[in-house]
C-alpha cells in the first residue's frame, strides 16, 4: 500500500491549516469527546477499508482508540447524504484528521459505485481493471483499484463476474489475482512493424500464455484478426487467443460505416435501433469507435472464418453509460478493459465531515441535522 502520513509532523504538513489551528485552541482550552458523521452527497457504494486503516494506524500511532461505527458495509449501497460512518474521540486526536481521512473515501465511494454499475449492466463480461494510466500517482491508483473491487465483489454477489484483474502487478491483490494482466501495447506493434510480427513475438517469449493482439494498429481490424487466427489456430480454437478492438474515435471498424453498422445491429439485434436513443447512445450502437456494431462485425468474421471461440476484448471509454448501451444491444463481449470506473465529475467524490455530538450531546450546524437522526438513536 501507498505509505500514508502517520507523525504528527506529517499529518501537520498535509492538513487544512485550520484543523492544525484547531488542536492547538483545544489542547489548549481543553478536550472534549466528539462524533464525527462522514457522509458524500450522491449515491455510492460504500468502500471505506483505506480510510478505516488509516485513522486505526493513526490511533495507535498517537496512544488513542477511536470508536467507529461503520452504518454501511463495505459493498453495501448508500444514499445521498446518508452517513457511511461515526467515529468518535478525543477532539485533539481526531481534529487534524478531517482533510486526510476524506480523501481516502470520497472519491473510492464514486469509483465502487461506477464499477458497480458497469459490472451490473455487462454480467457475463470479465472486466479488467486499466485505471493506472489515468490517475494522478500511485496513492489515487491505489484508491481507484480497491473502489473497483469493492463495486465488483458487490456485483459478484449478484451474479455478475466483475473485475478479474488490474494491469499491473502491485494491484492485483485487490481483485485476488497473482500478478498484472495484459498482453501487448500499441506501441510493440509499432516495432514489430506488424501485428502478426507482434503477435508471433510475443508467443515466442511467452509460449505457455494466452494471447490478446490488439488489431486496430494498421485500420486493419477484421484483415489482421483473422491472419493472426490462421496463423495459431489451436490458440484460436481453444479459447486462449482474444482480439481486442481499441478503434480510435476517429474512424470506423475496417468495413464498417453508418449504413453498414446499421446493417450489422439488424442481422443481430433486431429492433434495438428502433426506439429514441440520444445522439450518445447511437454513437456507441452505429458510430465510430469501438462501436456495439463494430464488436457484432468482428463476431461475425471469426465465426464465419471458423473460430468461434476466439474471444473479444473491448476496451475505450467503456464507463457506465456505454456499458449499458452494450448491454442493450446484447454486444458479445467476453472482456472489458477500463479505467472509467475513475469519476468523471470530481465535485461528486467530494466527502464531508461534521461533528455531530460533543460530549454526547448531539450538535451540527444549521443545515446538516440530517445526520443527527442515527447518533441521536445511539446516544440515547
Amino acid at each position: 500500500m501507498t505509505p500514508s502520513p502517520l507523525s504528527d509532523a506529517d499529518i501537520t504538513a498535509h492538513t487544512d491549516s485550520y484543523f492544525n489551528r484547531t488542536r492547538k485552541i483545544v489542547t489548549r482550552f481543553g478536550d472534549a469527546r466528539v462524533t464525527y458523521a462522514i457522509f458524500l452527497r450522491r449515491p455510492v457504494v460504500s468502500a471505506p477499508a483505506l480510510m478505516l486503516d488509516w485513522l486505526e494506524a493513526v490511533a495507535r500511532k498517537r496512544g488513542e482508540k477511536f470508536h467507529i461505527e461503520l452504518l454501511h458495509k463495505e459493498g453495501e449501497w448508500v444514499g445521498a447524504g446518508e452517513p457511511l460512518v461515526y467515529i468518535t474521540g478525543s477532539f485533539v486526536a481526531l481534529s487534524d484528521l478531517e482533510t486526510i481521512a476524506l480523501q481516502k473515501i470520497g472519491a473510492a465511494c464514486v469509483a465502487a459505485h461506477n464499477a458497480f454499475q458497469m459490472s451490473v449492466a455487462l454480467p457475463n463480461a470479465a472486466f479488467l481493471a486499466m485505471e493506472a494510466r489515468h490517475c494522478a500517482g500511485a496513492e489515487m491508483q491505489e484508491i481507484m483499484a480497491y473502489a473497483a473491487a469493492v463495486g465488483s465483489r458487490a456485483a459478484q454477489a449478484e451474479g455478475a463476474r466483475g473485475f478479474i484483474g488490474g494491469a499491473n502487478d502491485w494491484t492485483a491483490h485487490y481483485f485476488n489475482a497473482p500478478f498484472g494482466y495484459g498482453t501487448m501495447p500499441h506501441a510493440l506493434i509499432g516495432y514489430a512493424g506488424s501485428t502478426l510480427r507482434a503477435a508471433e513475438m510475443f508467443v515466442e517469449t511467452f509460449p505457455e500464455d494466452p494471447l490478446t493482439v490488439l488489431v486496430d494498429y494498421f485500420g486493419r481490424e477484421v484483415t489482421d484478426a483473422l491472419e493472426v487466427c490462421h496463423r495459431f489456430p489451436h490458440l484460436a480454437q481453444t479459447g486462449r487467443l482474444s482480439v481486442r478492438l481499441d478503434t480510435h474515435g476517429g474512424r470506423f471498424l475496417e468495413g464498417l460505416d453508418p449504413q453498414e453498422s446499421y446493417a450489422v445491429l439488424e442481422r443481430n439485434v433486431p429492433g434495438v435501433l428502433r426506439r429514441y436513443r440520444s445522439q450518445t447512445e447511437l454513437r456507441y450502437l452505429i458510430g465510430t469507435g469501438v462501436s456495439a456494431a463494430a464488436i457484432w462485425r468482428m463476431r461475425e468474421v471469426l465465426n464465419e472464418a471458423g473460430f468461434p471461440a476466439a474471444r473479444i476484448v473491448a476496451s475505450s471509454g467503456f464507463g457506465v453509460e456505454k456499458c449499458s448501451v452494450m448491454a442493450d444491444a446484447k454486444a458479445p463481449l467476453d472482456v472489458v478493459g477500463t479505467g472509467s470506473f475513475i469519476p468523471e465529475i470530481w465535485s461528486e467524490t467530494y466527502a464531508t465531515a461534521d461533528i455531530v455530538a460533543y460530549d454526547g450531546k448531539p450538535m451540527v450546524k444549521v443545515g446538516r441535522e440530517f445526520l443527527l437522526r442515527n447518533v441521536q438513536r445511539d446516544l440515547s
